[in-house]
């Protein structure tokens, strides 16, 4: 056995509480430095990819079970390769090694007799262990890419391989080491693992970095492929969870140089200002009463201050602006004239931005001042009114969400010419019963699936109605309506599967209550049929097993072999149809069968008859029956009157064997 490792790291807790700090520290910086770099500058760092060794302390908390088994806090070494795909997430590849000494807080026994230290405790046992750890996670960090400070949070899963090293293997494979620890079958052990935490990344220089990182791991505690249970030397119990931090310090190499920005527009020759025009008018119709908005799209050289002066009618009018807003109080045509004028002195030749790298800069030549333009432009005022000019339900009719097969939503579409004084249209719909999604846009979805329809054997048809009303911004409204019919068939109805004993056909006390209590009655309306479709499991003979010489003279009918999943179908409709005894009276005519053999393609349902509960009345031996028994069963289905729809399950539907189901008699 093993020295431990007697250096303990710093807990959780205080290196979590010191990246906290580490982070409020620069927390000012980096948001002035957001603040004053755009995308650009904000991505001056080479941080595509990233390679990043790092070292640090682990920790791992007690498993209090079995022998208190613990993983020595120690020592972890590994390489990080991070590929930075946006400004805001990357994706990280890790790979450590981990010496995490495993002990035995408790003894797991006593020397044995023969022993010169017989009956004392054995020492508690331990061994070098070592954790070769590969996890791929993705990185979410609090500062974009290219800031001095990245926090960063992660959260990833990867593999764990406990190791124990060759002597604690050669040790614990001893004769006289597993005489007393039955220790011989240590070995390596392979664990799905998650890791998550976080850290803080520094850039020192373009190249250079340091990076904090905590980090919890969470796996299943290794066994070591030791017992998981007391067998008189060690053990690990098994299921048991095991949680570890790791705190980490690393260097990071920045890989690559990052492009320069595009250089800043530079001041265009001495020239005259664009023109331009007044926008904001053209192609409308101007409404009285409500505020028009123009542009000037006169344009000067880069970094210019322009000074505009407007004219309404030949009167000043407006503010210093491109912008000019104003209300026509009557119809009629209103002139419209902009002067603008460049007020920039000559510049001094441009200077580098703070934030541009330096081996990208260029300067440019400074530019002179253009003279005044002038543009005009004339508006009319008028007014109109809106419409709906179409409004559909694409298709117009659906089916019930108890058709399973049909369809259920249809496209709502409304189409209006907006008013021109009324601006933008506002859509709403609205249904007389059922949902709409997208309830406030032209185009929306109805759901029939959510429309109530009684049970029962007959087919059934509601018209809904669809209104789109349309609202301008003036408030004045529209509306249109369309119908839609949603049709629900006739539907079958699914009662728990009768379940059998294995290589049996009886149907037992659970299965009579399913076809006595409720078939039956709910058969009796003239609404449904009763269709019973046999099955057998793969395990099971294929022909009813041969019966004894009384049970052939009891049962005439039956004393030629049957197949065991007919045979199934036949007793449980005679269970329904021979009217003595404890079984009913269904006239046979309104039964019908089908046997598919190991067909299992439908799901079983079986109820209470398939718990491992048993029944509430006793069953007689041999005929219990459990979950084991699922597919070992009956479909029993009631199927509206004279539809040609059967349920899946159906394969070949056949009348009763009226004659042969008339011989079985009553089934005890």
């Amino acid at each position: 056995m093993k020295t431990r490792l007697t250096v303990r790291p710093i807990s959780s807790a205080i290196l979590a509480g010191a990246l906290s700090c580490c982070t409020l520290a620069y927390a000012q910086d980096t948001s002035k430095a957001s603040n004053k770099t755009n995308n650009s500058s904000a991505d001056q760092y080479p941080d595509i990819v990233e390679i990043d060794p790092f070292g640090g302390v682990s920790t791992y908390g007690q498993v209090m079970r079995g022998l208190d088994t613990k993983l020595v806090d120690g020592g972890v070494v590994g390489l990080r390769l991070t590929w930075n795909m946006s400004r805001w997430v990357g994706l990280e590849l890790m790979g450590s090694w981990d010496r995490a000494n495993v002990e035995f807080r408790l003894s797991s026994g006593t020397y044995p007799p023969g022993n010169p230290l017989a009956g004392a405790p054995l020492p508690a046992y331990s061994f070098h262990n070592a954790i070769y750890d590969i996890a791929l996670n993705p990185v979410f960090y609090l500062k974009p890419r290219g800031s001095k400070v990245q926090p960063y949070l992660t959260v990833g899963v990867g593999a764990r391989q406990f190791t124990p090293d060759s002597d604690a293997e050669r040790f614990a494979r001893l004769p006289t080491t597993d005489a007393l620890y039955h220790s011989a079958n240590l070995n390596d052990n392979l664990q799905v693992a998650v890791n998550y935490g976080g850290g803080i990344k520094f850039h020192l220089s373009d190249h250079f970095g340091l990076r904090l990182d905590a980090r919890g791991f969470w796996s299943r505690n290794p066994t070591f492929d030791l017992p998981n249970y007391p067998d008189g030397g060690i053990y690990i119990p098994a299921k048991d969870k095991l949680n570890g931090f790791e705190g980490t310090l690393g260097l990071v190499w920045y890989l690559g140089q990052s492009k320069c920005p595009p250089m800043p527009e530079p001041p265009p020759p001495p020239a005259p200002l664009s023109q331009g025009a007044i926008t904001g008018a053209e192609g409308a119709t101007i409404c009285q009463g409500k505020p028009v908005t123009l542009h000037s799209t006169a344009s000067g050289a880069a970094g210019h201050k322009l000074s505009y002066a407007w004219k309404l009618n030949g009167a000043a009018s407006g503010t210093d602006s491109p912008d000019f807003t104003f209300t026509p109080n009557n119809t009629g045509s209103f002139t419209v004239e902009v002067t603008v004028t460049d007020t920039t002195p000559p510049p001094a030749p441009m200077t580098k931005p703070k934030n541009f790298p330096a081996r990208c800069w260029i300067a440019p030549p400074a530019p002179q001042a253009p003279a005044p333009v002038t543009a005009t432009t004339t508006i009319t005022v008028s007014e109109v009114a809106p419409e709906i000019t179409n409004i559909s339900a694409t298709p117009n009719t659906l089916s019930c969400a108890a058709n399973t097969s049909g369809t259920h939503t249809a496209a709502l579409s409304v189409t209006a010419n907006p008013s021109a004084c009324g601006g933008n249209l506002t859509y709403k719909w609205t249904v007389t019963e059922g949902s709409v999604s997208n309830d406030t846009s032209a185009n929306a979805t109805f759901d029939a699936s959510t429309l109530n329809f009684e049970g029962g054997a007959q087919g059934q048809t509601k018209t809904v109605t669809a209104t789109a009303t349309v609202t301008d911004e003036t408030g004045k409204t529209a509306s249109k309506t369309v119908d839609i019919s949603v049709n629900c068939p006739p539907q079958f109805v699914r009662l728990s599967d009768v379940i059998f004993a294995k290589n049996n056909a009886r149907v037992n006390n659970c299965g009579k209550r399913i076809l006595i209590d409720e078939a039956a009655p709910r058969s009796a309306s003239g609404d449904y049929d009763i269709v019973l479709v046999g099955h057998r499991d793969s395990d099971e003979q294929e022909n009813v097993a041969g019966a004894g010489r009384r049970e052939r003279a009891r049962r005439r009918a039956a004393a030629a072999r049957r197949a065991l999943d007919e045979q199934r179908a036949l007793n449980c409709a005679a269970v329904l149809s021979a009217g003595t005894g404890t079984c009913g009276k269904v006239d046979p005519s309104r039964i019908r069968v089908d046997w598919v053999g190991t067909d299992q393609t439908s799901d079983p349902e079986p109820g209470l008859c398939g718990t491992s509960n048993l029944a509430a009345q006793k069953e007689r031996r041999g005929s219990k029956v459990s979950a084991a028994d699922k597919n070992r069963r009956v479909e029993v289905y009631l199927v509206p009157r004279n539809t040609t729809a059967m349920p899946p399950a159906v394969k070949n539907i056949k009348p009763l064997p009226e004659s042969e189901v008339k011989a079985l008699g009553c089934p005890r």
